[in-house]
C-alpha cells in the first residue's frame, strides 16, 4: 500500500477531467448550435465550410446583384415606353399631314406638336438614369452584371442612344414646309399677280377708248378719219386684250404653282415622316426586345442562384451546425460520467486512510 503516489484517484482525475472537458465541447456546441466552434473541432470540416459560407456570401449578392439588373432594365424599358407612346402619336399627326385637305397654315400648327413630341423624345433620353448612370443618352452603352459567386461570372446587356436625332427624326423630319419654299412660293405669285394687276388696268383702258371709238364712229358720218380712228382704237383693244389674257393666265399659273409648291412638299414631307417614324418604331421595340429578354435571362437567374444557394447552404450546415438531439445524447452521457468520477475520485482519495490502521497497529 502506497500513500505517496495514489494511482487510483490520478486515474479516475483523469478520467473525470476527460468528462469535464467532453460536457464543456457539449455546452459550447449546443449553446452556439454549431458543431465546429475551432479548428481543432473538425479541421478539415472547417476549412470546407469556410469556403461554402464565402460561396454561399457570394451568391446572396449575386440574388441582390442581378435583381438590381431588372431593377436598371425595367427602368430603361419603362422611358422607352413613354418614347413608344410619343412615335405613335407622331405617326398620327404626320397622317394628318399628309392629307390634301390641309392649309400651310394648318400644317405649320400640327408641326408644333410633332416638334415638341420630337424634343420630349430627346429630354427622356438626356435624363433617364438609374442610380445616377443614364441609361439612353449613349451609343452602344453597355452594363455588365455580376451574377455569381466567383470573378468572371457576369452578364452585359446593350442600351443605345435613343433620342430624336439617334432615332433618325432630325431638324429636317417635319410636316410643312420650310419658310424658304413658301417664301419664294409666294414671291412668284405676288410678282404674277401685280403682271396680271397691270394687264388688266391697260386692259380696262384699251376697252374705253375702244368703246369710244366706237361711238364716235357710230356717231360720225362713217368717213376715212372716223374708220381709221375706230380701226386704231380696235387694234389696241385686241393686243391689250391679248396681253390681259396672256397675263391672267400668267398669274392663274402663278396661283396654282404656289398651292402645289405649299401643298404637295408639305404632304411629301408628312409621308416621308411616316416612313421615318416608322423606322425609329422597329428601332425602339428592338431595344425594347432585346431589354425584355435581357431581363427574363436575369429573373431565370434569380432563381438558379437561389437555388443554387439554398443546397449549398445546406451542405454548409450537415458540416458546420451541431445535431442538437445528438449532441444533447452525448452533453448527459458526459455529464453522468462527470458526476460518476466526481463520486469515485472521492474515493480513490479515501483509499490511503486504510494505511492508518496498520500505523496504529
Amino acid at each position: 500500500m502506497r500513500i505517496n503516489t495514489n494511482i487510483s484517484a490520478m486515474n479516475t482525475y483523469g478520467r473525470l477531467t476527460n468528462a469535464n472537458a467532453a460536457k464543456s465541447d457539449s455546452l459550447s456546441k449546443l449553446s452556439s448550435g454549431l458543431r465546429i466552434n475551432k479548428a481543432g473541432d473538425d479541421a478539415a470540416g472547417l476549412a470546407i465550410s469556410e469556403k461554402m459560407k464565402g460561396q454561399v456570401g457570394g451568391l446572396t449578392q449575386a440574388v441582390r446583384n442581378a435583381q438590381d439588373g431588372v431593377s436598371l432594365i425595367q427602368t430603361a424599358e419603362g422611358a422607352l415606353n413613354e418614347t413608344h407612346a410619343i412615335l405613335g402619336r407622331m405617326r398620327d399627326l404626320a397622317n394628318q399631314g399628309a392629307n390634301g385637305t390641309l392649309s400651310q397654315e394648318d400644317r405649320a400648327e400640327i408641326d408644333k406638336e410633332f416638334g415638341a413630341l420630337k424634343d420630349e423624345i430627346t429630354r427622356i433620353s438626356d435624363t433617364t438614369e438609374f442610380n445616377t448612370k443614364k441609361l439612353l443618352n449613349t451609343k452602344d452603352q453597355e452594363f455588365t452584371f455580376q451574377i455569381g459567386a466567383n470573378g468572371g461570372q457576369t452578364m452585359s446587356v446593350k442600351i443605345g442612344k435613343m433620342d430624336a436625332e439617334s432615332l433618325g427624326l432630325d431638324s429636317d423630319v417635319r410636316l410643312s414646309v420650310t419658310d424658304d419654299v413658301f417664301n419664294a412660293a409666294d414671291a412668284a405669285r405676288a410678282t404674277a399677280k401685280t403682271t396680271f394687276d397691270t394687264a388688266q388696268a391697260d386692259f380696262d383702258t384699251a376697252q374705253a377708248d375702244y368703246d369710244q371709238a366706237v361711238a364716235d364712229y357710230q356717231a360720225s358720218s362713217q368717213d376715212d378719219a372716223a374708220q381709221t380712228a375706230f380701226e386704231t382704237a380696235q387694234t389696241t383693244y385686241n393686243t391689250a386684250k391679248d396681253t390681259y389674257n396672256t397675263a391672267k393666265s400668267g398669274y392663274d399659273k402663278a396661283v396654282e404653282i404656289f398651292n402645289k409648291a405649299i401643298d404637295e412638299p408639305g404632304r411629301t414631307n408628312s409621308s416621308d415622316a411616316i416612313a421615318k417614324i416608322d423606322d425609329a418604331i422597329k428601332t425602339v421595340s428592338s431595344q425594347r426586345s432585346d431589354l425584355g429578354a435581357a431581363q427574363n435571362r436575369l429573373n431565370h437567374t434569380v432563381k438558379n442562384l437561389t437555388t443554387t444557394k439554398e443546397n449549398l447552404a445546406e451542405a454548409n450546415s450537415r458540416i458546420r451546425d451541431v445535431d442538437m438531439a445528438e449532441e444533447m445524447m452525448a452533453f448527459t452521457k458526459n455529464n453522468i460520467l462527470s458526476q460518476a468520477a466526481t463520486s469515485m475520485l472521492s474515493q480513490a482519495n479515501a483509499m490511503p486512510n486504510s494505511v492508518l490502521g496498520l500505523l496504529q497497529g
